[in-house]
């Protein structure tokens, strides 16, 4: 999970999906710009009728006269040292001057106001995401195995409000805001990082970093705020595996070597890895599903059900669809079949890691 020295930042923060809106600080630049333009349209009023005008320091009004008189008129000051004394002068003060000086105040009064409100409004969302978030799922790493992570978690029905990505880099999470998903910039090897998702009270952990030791570390901390949470972790090296199982990991998958395996099975049958290939990527042609046993179908066999069955999973036991013990089919049995599945929409790609 190792970023350019650019990227890093100094303490974790959450960012929630949002509406593509303009950047505060580009909001308040075009405000003060037009306050800007409201002052220079006030200045060439007064100058284009100074003679109207009456100074008490030197009776005549330069362009810094005139500039400071519309300075001042606008903010609402009024020192009462340079006055309109002409028809036209109070005339132009009154049609001209006045309405833009109720303007002018509209843009910073209400260039105040909409950030406040703007910082009330993303608090009360942050607090109330908090208060409603349980049994979520965490996404550390939004690289392609994340990506493709979540991917098929949404396949299967989870919803992405149920979803809380950890990543270090804020274009990262910024694509995964973009992506409708909640997310939270800091690194996961620490405690107050992975508590900002709320880990704590997640169902599910997925922790797909690009370096197999951070890998470790996040599973040791993950593991430690939450004991009943299922953690699945992917690392590079087969090598790894056993040392993220004993650090707390209830599944590891090891992409290099699955990632060989298919290669290899793909020479010895082109076809058979084609189909391999289909039954990873969910939400694409044939897809593997785990779900319960039906009423209809406690006390047939594995091979009386509708869907195909491959696997049995009673209690912590994992049954072939040739094993004897499998069938008759029992009611608190898990089956996992291979069903035809609709196609799913792909998630935006970040940045490269």
């Amino acid at each position: 999970m190792a970023r350019h020295a650019d990227e890093r930042i100094t303490g974790p923060q959450i960012r929630l999906p949002r509406r593509v809106v303009e950047r505060p600080l580009r909001q308040v630049g075009k405000r003060l710009l037009m306050a800007l333009g409201v002052l220079l349209v006030t200045i060439l009023i007064v100058y284009v009728d100074r003679d109207g005008y009456h100074d008490n320091a030197d009776e005549t009004l330069d362009f810094l006269d005139c500039a400071y008189y519309a300075t001042v008129t606008l903010s609402t000051t009024g020192y009462g040292d340079i006055v309109p004394y002409s028809d036209t002068a109070r005339l132009a003060n009154i049609l001209l001057v006045t309405p833009l000086r109720v303007l002018f105040l509209i843009i910073l009064v209400g260039t105040t106001l909409e950030v406040l409100t703007e910082r009330t409004r993303e608090e009360f969302r942050l607090n109330r995401w908090r208060s409603t978030l349980r049994d979520h799922t965490v996404i550390v790493g939004f690289g392609t195995k994340g990506r493709s992570a979540i991917q098929t978690l949404c396949a299967t029905g989870l919803r992405k409000d149920q979803i809380v990505i950890v990543d270090p880099s804020t274009k990262v999470i910024e694509t995964a805001n973009a992506d409708g998903f909640v997310g939270v910039i800091g690194d996961a090897t620490r405690s107050d990082v992975l508590l900002r998702a709320e880990v704590q009270r997640a169902r599910q952990i997925v922790i797909a970093t690009q370096r197999d030791d951070t890998a470790v570390l996040v599973t040791l901390t993950a593991r430690q705020l939450n004991r009943g949470a299922k953690i699945v972790a992917a690392v590079r090296e087969e090598e790894n595996a056993p040392l993220l199982r004993q650090s707390g990991a209830d599944a590891v998958i090891t992409s290099a070597s699955a990632a060989g395996r298919l290669l290899g099975l793909s020479v010895l049958s082109p076809s058979a890895g084609t189909v391999m290939e289909d039954l990873i990527q969910q939400g694409s042609g044939l897809d593997l599903v785990e779900r319960p046993v039906t009423k209809s179908e406690v006390g047939k066999s594995v091979r009386e059900t509708g869907d195909l069955v491959v696997s049995v999973l009673r209690g912590h036991r994992l049954l072939g669809y040739d094993d004897p013990a499998a069938s008759p089919l029992q009611l608190t049995d898990r089956v996992i079949t291979i069903v035809r599945a609709a196609p799913v929409t792909p998630l935006s790609t970040p940045p490269e890691d």
